[in-house]
């Protein structure tokens, strides 16, 4: 595991960069379990969920208003501005809805204050990914910037990572997931079996990678690997020289017209692909799914490297207190009490708790999105389109399958500052 004071001054990332990149109680009332002057004054509260676009999502915000009987609200921002509004305007975000990575920002800044573990009612249904490091009894790659590494702090207040259990936790699990890369198997002309593949001379002009500096570096080296390209000690956390490299190849890449773009949103990633612009590409798994509801055939392709993990978690800042954290704790508890995890099911993400998700799908939907079993009926997205019939697989199969195979996590390098700068001089090349 990480040390702690590694972590809190990881050499070459300066704050600058780092903003630049980016007990039931006596008298409860039955529905909250909180006494009836709270449950009076709990519909004056308002909290704000900040986050990006895959996991703060409208429908989540309605349907948590409705249950827990106070506002929730979205407001969506991109990594670098969530990272600048935690640092900058922390009052104005009340739920942080950060990938584990900015953990390595907020923590230390003091920004956000730690997650008591007791008062978390299902946190032992919730993911050993997070909670322990394991999967299937095994322990998970510890490339880039695993959730269980930065899981744990010794207090409320703390600005420094434990190095094991403790009863705080720097946040509460929520969504992850294995991702891969998007591919159009009706124009590809072959089968994609590596992610070598991103950066084959077949697909030159077809392909395109996420202009989000800290995910795609991730992609180009997972590619340049595969390919025998470049042989990185840690391709969670390359050297400077191993960055170097890498970015002189996206440079050539680039100039040679391989890339037929850098995207920047989930939006134009859907357009590439849905118009045949791109055949092979950096995907999130809801893009892939928005795709498959245009009625387009679209992959979300399992590569025999492995796939690059991600999580995020839900960070409670500094300034609440009172009634507005005990509210919420409340959101914290029923975001993974099921209808969350089932809604994000059929984005292809995964709920911290598998088994309350679970319980939400039905029969059909359970066997496609958690145990590798073949749709006995059409598969439809949050929104209800569909986006798989009677008889397709999942894309890589059963959870387990599919995070036994993670290969490296997303991750906030200790060369981050010099990542962003090179990576300017491939956005301009």
């Amino acid at each position: 595991m990480k040390k702690a004071g590694k972590l809190t001054t990881s050499k070459g990332i300066s704050r600058r960069a780092i903003l630049k990149g980016g007990a039931a109680i006596v008298g409860a009332t039955a529905v909250t379990g909180f006494p009836t002057v709270w449950a009076q004054n709990i519909k004056d509260i308002t909290l704000n969920h900040t986050g990006m676009s895959y996991s703060t999502i409208a429908d989540i915000a309605r349907q948590a208003s409705q249950d827990l009987g106070f506002k929730v609200e979205m407001s969506v921002v991109d990594h670098p501005g969530l990272t600048n509004r935690m640092v900058n305007d922390p009052k104005s975000i009340d739920i942080a809805d950060m990938e584990i990575w900015q953990s390595k920002i907020a923590i230390p800044q003091g920004v956000t204050q730690a997650v008591e573990i007791a008062r978390i009612k299902n946190w032992g249904e919730l993911t050993p990914l997070y909670t322990e490091g394991k999967f299937n009894g095994q322990e998970v790659s510890r490339q880039g910037d695993s959730p269980f590494e930065f899981m744990y702090v010794d207090a409320k207040d703390a600005t420094t990572f434990a190095t094991g259990v403790t009863p705080w936790a720097s946040f509460c699990p929520g969504v992850y997931n294995a991702d891969t890369l998007g591919i159009r198997p009706d124009l590809t002309g072959r089968a994609i079996t590596s992610w070598a593949d991103l950066i084959s001379p077949d697909f030159k002009g077809k392909a395109a990678i996420q202009n989000i500096p800290t995910i795609g570096i991730m992609d180009a080296i997972m590619a340049f690997e595969a390919a025998g390209e470049i042989k990185y000690g840690d391709k969670g956390n390359p050297t400077r020289d191993e960055l170097e490299q890498t970015i002189a190849k996206l440079i050539a890449l680039k100039k040679a017209g391989h890339f037929r773009a850098l995207w920047n949103t989930f939006d134009e990633s859907v357009n590439l692909m849905a118009a045949g612009e791109v055949v092979i590409q950096s995907m999130w798994s809801p893009a892939v799914t928005a795709v498959q509801g245009q009625g387009i055939k679209c992959v979300y392709q399992p590569l025999k490297e492995g796939y690059r993990g991600w999580g995020n978690g839900l960070g409670l800042l500094r300034h609440l207190d009172g009634l507005k954290l005990d509210a919420a704790y409340e959101y914290l508890n029923w975001y993974n009490s099921g209808w969350v995890g089932g809604f994000i099911a059929k984005q292809g993400y995964y709920s911290a708790n598998p088994t309350t998700a679970k319980a939400t799908l039905t029969e059909n939907e359970r066997g496609f999105f958690y145990e590798g079993k073949a749709a006995t009926a059409d598969i439809t997205s949050p929104t209800g389109e569909k986006t798989n019939s009677a008889g397709d697989v999942r894309d890589g199969g059963s959870y387990e399958e599919r995070f036994s195979k993670v290969g490296v996590w997303n991750n906030l390098m200790d060369e981050a500052e010099f990542l962003f700068a090179k990576w300017n001089e491939f956005n301009a090349a």
